[in-house]
């Protein structure tokens, strides 16, 4: 047996791969449920429920979501390029301290939308500088960015531990490692009434849009993409590539580093070591469920934390362990790589 490539790929299988590895990926957890003694069907039913059953069901997973769509979004630019953006939660983390360091007062007095701007922007440009300098290096040096955005994840946790501890410290936490909240000027409001979904979730979608253009409508997106496809064509052909890829490492740094700038403004209101569970990481999840499309990333997303946000209360009411959640979104990831090398590939005996 061996792999041909696909002269084209049709459109109905590039829809069908991702549908058909979400589906594997439930069968397979389903597998794991039945191990552990519950029913699947009952299983599966509290999950629905506790993702979708209620209004504050739908509004966590929405707000869940917030995030993941822009990690998601980041990761997928990132990758269109061949630039392997591994530190969307380090890049998130660093967005979410340069908003407290900016939003934490407002001496200039600025009204609640430009404080809101303004705080936005300093996380955006915080993640986007963290992204730079490992493509820079990359660029200069042939450093692999893989190793240094990765490492520099832990190394801007233990930063933020540090700013928590230390300079940026709330006096009024009695001990807690947090760091001062943001002014309320510069908190986002909420969407629903007695629910945690705000305002970030339609920044989400907006940027989701906005980069689902730029990367389809436009000569940096036309660049980007022909870099990430062949390098040495793009050169070839007059693009700029040292430039392109700094660019693309601003808009994807700068993606997730607004996604901690988010939960911030919206959810949390200051910064913590727990501010995310993850969310750089599963992001890197999102964008391959979607097959790297800015706009399929929002799909990716509410899948993503429909399963974690249910899981949860499936566990609960079922005593299944809640790690069914990270299982099922893990295998969800496998099964969408092999269905992408099956659109790409067909199998000859």
């Amino acid at each position: 047996m061996r792999l041909e490539r696909r002269e084209t790929q049709s459109a109905w299988l590039m829809l069908a791969a991702p549908l058909a590895a979400v589906a594997v990926a439930l069968v397979l957890s389903g597998g794991l449920i039945a191990l552990s003694g519950a029913s699947v069907p009952e299983a599966f039913r509290r999950i629905a429920i506790g993702a979708f059953g209620s209004r504050l069901a739908i509004t966590e997973t929405l707000t869940r979501a917030t995030p993941l769509i822009l990690t998601g979004l980041a990761v997928a630019v990132a990758f269109r390029a061949r630039v392997w953006n591994i530190g969307a939660e380090g890049q998130l983390y660093l967005g979410a301290v340069a908003a407290v360091a900016v939003g934490a007062t407002n001496p200039l007095g600025l009204p609640a939308p430009l404080l809101v701007l303004v705080v936005a922007t300093a996380g955006a440009v915080a993640g986007a500088l963290l992204l730079v300098l490992p493509v820079a290096l990359r660029l200069r040096f042939a450093v692999d960015e893989v190793v240094t955005t990765l490492l520099l994840n832990f190394i801007v946790l233990l930063f933020v531990s540090m700013m928590i501890e230390g300079p940026m410290k709330d006096p009024l936490a009695f001990g807690w490692p947090a760091s001062v909240p943001v002014d309320d000027a510069a908190t986002l409001p909420h969407l629903v009434e007695r629910s945690r979904l705000h305002a970030g979730l339609i920044l989400a979608l907006v940027m989701a849009v906005v980069v689902q253009y730029v990367m389809t409508r436009t000569v940096f997106g036309l660049e980007a993409r022909a870099t990430g496809h062949n390098p040495a064509a793009a050169r070839f052909a007059g693009v700029p590539v040292g430039r392109t890829l700094l660019k693309v490492a601003a808009l994807s740094g700068g993606l997730a580093g607004l996604a901690g700038a988010i939960e911030v403004m919206g959810v949390k209101g200051y910064v913590t070591t727990d501010l995310s569970p993850g969310f750089g990481y599963a992001g890197i999840i999102v964008a391959m469920l979607a097959n790297l499309s800015p706009v399929g990333v929002v799909g990716a997303a509410i899948f993503s934390a429909a399963i974690f946000v249910g899981a949860d209360s499936m566990g609960r009411a079922m005593g299944v362990p809640s790690f069914i959640a990270d299982v099922t979104v893990a295998l969800a990831l496998l099964t969408m790589l092999v269905a992408l090398l099956l659109t790409t590939y067909r199998i000859r005996r």
